[in-house]
């Protein structure tokens, strides 16, 4: 059991719930979890939980049937998101963490922290101190190995996870590590757990070999006994009768954990599987499985590992690694981490044409990011995919508010629709771009759409006449929608804005269509789940910032400053001018840029005539590209450029 004590109870108080614990047979321990100091009431003792509930400075209290209290998800409903350096494990993030077996040499860990950054890691790991097998194996390089990893992980703005092997070296070693692992052969070593738990680092609990996932919760229970609140599980696979692979990758684990826990778990498909040419695909299995992320054995030249190299991949397989992860990615309703490298300036521009970096956009960590709807909405779970689950949030009614909100600095940055997958362009939107020029889009996510009808409690199908949803929304479930043509449909300016109105209008008759995260907002029942006509739905949300100032941190989860992807806007001179709109698209062909998207629409009050929405892949000459742009401005009338942004998969 867990009484969760009151913020700034006093001491009397806490006295006094000790006493009334103790005097009626259970054994007490008081400790920190996260934000809320807590006391552990175990034993065989017996007390009426809502006589206990009422004691002065008790918050709550969390009566659980696991022998794990404190890592279960009885105690904590909500998942905890673990926080390393400037990295978040948990979540709606998926988290690559990748690095050699062993720390061989100064060389060897910065050539591969620079090569495994590159393609997106963004936590190093490695290995200082080696538990071998056999006694004449490669034992690591110590305390000098745990030197060279920390400074690699400074060069490239990684923190390092290092396996620790005993108590004394977790205290020589916590001043270096931003992570202890603990590793299989360790999961039950009790007094390395509880030096590890007190020491307050972070910390990644592989599963044992022959461990069974009560044995393993019960480890994470230890270190969170300690006084720990940050840990990771890690399954790495069991041992089996099975000996074609070098252990037995436990895929059913990662839901099974989820559900009984609320820490994160990542999975190390190098140690289960111990193939190379099989590790990518054991990655992927974990990832659409519910995996929070993945550590992976990376070595610049496996051949030549002193330690792992048949499971180690090469760098070029990893980079394909985590391009497959990215597009898996938004399947899995997930957004791949990304984090800021050191070094440089997250700006947004710098050539005076107006090209690839022409435009510094100002982007103020400390305020809220603006989307249109309310809590549930589509927009705000790709505000949580951008930046982060714990980001402040500014709720609008409306795409312009959240211009006005971008533009007068109520809000750091917004984050709207502008493409599905099935219905089209979010034409107001590309609009809104051309009215309001000191707005740039510095960023895209996709997010998939999986559409529900939501009522509340007391209603069914038959029940239902009136359907209320984004017009969006509508046109993505018309297979649906046809099959109850008496339906009346009522169109709302965001879909979980229609999920909203049930509750304040108390309606009972009336559905709404959007996602399930705004019937869990809003407290109301699903009645039918993925109604949308095609599975392949998805959305294409744009981050935007205003145009000022000099420097601009990259939204968190958005990563490299370095742009692959632009957009802008323009109108022709003279659209009935025969090759007029080739002569433009010749511009762009003849430097060799891809073109990925074309769209016309009509320009108000102008009949007839066209603004042009064009998307670009950026060239790693921005030189050229800025000649490309500036040469465009020369053959349109109205010219817009709209930003230049990393590209979703």
């Amino acid at each position: 059991m867990i009484v969760v004590l009151s913020k700034g109870i006093s001491g009397h108080d806490k006295e006094m719930v000790r006493i009334y614990l103790k005097d009626r047979g259970f054994a007490i321990r008081e400790q920190r979890f996260g934000e809320d100091e807590i006391i552990g009431a175990s034993g065989k003792g017996v007390v009426d939980v809502r006589e206990l509930g009422l004691l002065p400075g008790v918050e709550r209290v969390a009566s659980t049937s696991r022998p794990y209290e404190l890592a279960s998800r009885e105690t904590r409903a909500e998942d905890t998101i673990v926080t390393v350096g400037n990295v978040k494990i948990g979540g709606s993030r998926i988290t690559i963490i990748a690095g050699p077996c062993a720390v061989e040499s100064k060389d060897q860990i910065m050539e591969t922290a620079a090569r495994v950054r590159e393609s997106g890691a963004v936590m190093l790991r490695g290995g200082a101190y080696k538990p071998r097998t056999s006694p004449y194996a490669f034992q690591g390089l110590g305390m000098r190995g745990l030197e060279f990893m920390k400074a690699a992980g400074e060069q490239y703005g990684m923190p390092i996870v290092t396996e620790v092997v005993s108590p004394e070296t977790a205290v020589q070693m916590k001043d270096l590590a931003d992570m202890f692992q603990i590793g299989a052969r360790n999961m039950q070593n009790f007094e390395l757990l509880k030096k590890a738990g007190s020491l307050g680092k972070p910390v990644l609990l592989k599963r044992g070999p022959s461990a069974t996932i009560e044995e393993w919760l019960l480890s994470a229970e230890y270190l969170l006994a300690s006084g720990l609140r940050d840990v990771v599980f890690c399954e790495r696979g069991i041992r089996t009768f099975e000996t074609y692979t070098r252990n037995t990758l436990d895929i059913s684990a990662i839901p099974v954990i989820k559900s009984l826990s609320h820490l994160p778990v990542i999975v190390d498909p190098s140690h289960a599987v111990g193939i190379r040419a099989k590790v990518s695909a054991a990655a992927l299995a974990a990832i659409a499985a519910g995996a929070d992320g993945l550590t992976v054995e990376v070595h610049p030249r496996p051949d030549e590992a002193l330690s792992d190299g048949p499971q180690s991949l090469y760098p070029e397989q990893f980079e394909k690694l985590m391009r497959d992860v990215e597009a898996l990615s938004p399947v899995v309703g997930k957004e791949l981490l990304r984090t800021p490298r050191p070094h440089h300036h997250a700006v947004f521009g710098a050539g005076p044409s107006g090209g690839a970096g022409a435009d510094a956009v100002f982007f103020d960590a400390g305020a809220p990011v603006a989307f249109s709807g309310e809590s549930g909405a589509y927009a705000e779970q790709a505000l949580m995919r951008a930046f982060g689950d714990e980001a402040a949030r500014l709720q609008t009614d409306g795409f312009k508010p959240v211009f006005d909100a971008v533009l007068d600095g109520s809000a750091s940055a917004g984050v709207i629709p502008v493409e599905n997958s099935l219905a089209g362009s979010v034409h107001e939107n590309y609009d809104l771009f051309v009215r309001y020029p000191d707005i740039a889009m510095v960023g895209e996510l996709k997010l998939r759409i999986v559409h529900c009808l939501i009522a509340d409690e007391r209603a069914d199908i038959d029940s239902i006449g009136v359907i209320r949803s984004h017009p969006q929304g509508f046109a993505q479930c018309k297979e649906f929608l046809d099959r109850h043509p008496a339906w009346i449909l009522e169109p709302y300016n965001n879909t979980a804005t229609a999920v909203a109105s049930i509750v304040r209008d108390g309606a009972v008759k009336v559905a709404a269509i959007a996602g399930e995260a705004a019937a869990r907002a809003h407290g109301l029942k699903v009645l039918k789940e993925g109604i949308e006509t095609n599975p392949l739905n998805y959305t294409r949300f744009a981050i935007i910032a205003r145009r000022a100032g000099d420097k601009a941190p990259v939204p968190p989860s958005l990563g490299s400053i370095k742009p692959t992807k632009a957009s802008f806007v323009f109108s022709l001179p003279n659209s009935n001018e025969p090759g007029s709109l080739f002569s433009c698209l010749k511009i762009m062909s003849e430097r060799g840029i891809n073109l990925s998207k074309l769209e016309s629409c009509p320009i108000q009050g102008k009949p007839w005539e066209y603004l042009f929405y064009v998307d670009v892949s950026v060239p790693d000459s921005a030189e050229v590209f800025d000649e490309v742009l500036a040469e465009l401005k020369t053959r349109t009338r109205e010219f817009y450029f709209l930003g230049a942004y990393r590209a979703a998969v």
